[in-house]
């Protein structure tokens, strides 16, 4: 177990209940303060409303798979540590997920303490994220700095602009998928959720936006590019 100055807070996020329950209370036998979600919608509600160490996310969750929610929730919080349960060993499965930025995975059916050995693990680390936080909340390309935790973007031309909180998501999305097509559908889902469906202009006004702020000739965009049919992706030359 971490030793720590504070309780740590951990969600369980898993839709069997009788294995839900025991991880639940042999987690806070272990000390933590323990909250349990049923489904995907359920878990990205709490995660984004509260505060949490880490995240224990089944893969195959209703409502909202624990892919989908591992996304929508780094958008939010880069710092929240995430283990996947899951029943597929698929090396492909596991990849991915770290991709999406999960933080280890284990599979189903797994050795108690090896789990609490791994959420252990995963705390410590969790704090050396923190620490080192803000050194990453800064991306700088082509004269243009991004601040995420400041909502501010300062351009290569001096001006300081204030995106909403929507126009920040979507460019953390498309950044941190640099080189990568990101479809509409993914858009949406992750940036806008389930419940929304905004006009289907605004993904289009929001790159028209970003080319505006950051790009030499938003006419002939360098930065941000559609792809006709499928969605938008940030292309960073590799001389900038």
């Amino acid at each position: 177990m971490v030793k720590a100055t504070h309780v740590f807070r951990i969600l369980v996020a898993e839709d069997e209940a009788s294995l839900r329950d025991m991880i639940a209370l042999n987690l806070e036998l272990e000390g933590y303060a323990v909250q349990t979600a049923v489904d995907g919608k359920i878990a990205l509600e709490k995660a984004l409303s509260e505060r949490f160490d880490l995240l224990i996310l089944d893969v195959m969750l209703p409502s909202l798979d624990g892919f989908s929610l591992c996304e929508r929730v780094r958008l939010e919080n880069p710092e929240v540590m995430i283990l996947f349960l899951t029943a597929r060993n698929s090396s492909a499965d596991r990849v991915q997920g770290l991709k999406l930025g999960a933080d280890d995975y284990l599979t189903k059916p797994f050795n108690l303490e090896e789990l609490l050995l791994r959420v252990s693990g995963l705390l410590r680390r969790g704090l050396d994220r923190k620490s080192q936080h803000l050194q990453h909340d800064v991306f700088r390309f082509d004269g243009n700095t991004i601040h995420f935790n400041q909502f501010e973007i300062h351009t290569r031309t001096g001006e300081k602009i204030q995106p909403s909180k929507r126009e920040m998501q979507l460019l953390k999305l498309l950044l941190e998928r640099q080189n990568e097509v990101v479809s509409r559908k993914q858009i949406l889902e992750t940036v806008w959720g389930y419940d929304i469906i905004p006009a289907t202009r605004t993904i289009d006004n929001f790159i028209l936006n970003f080319r505006k702020y950051f790009e030499r000739n938003p006419a002939e965009p360098e930065f941000f590019q559609s792809v006709r049919g499928v969605g938008y992706r940030f292309v960073l030359p590799a001389e900038r």
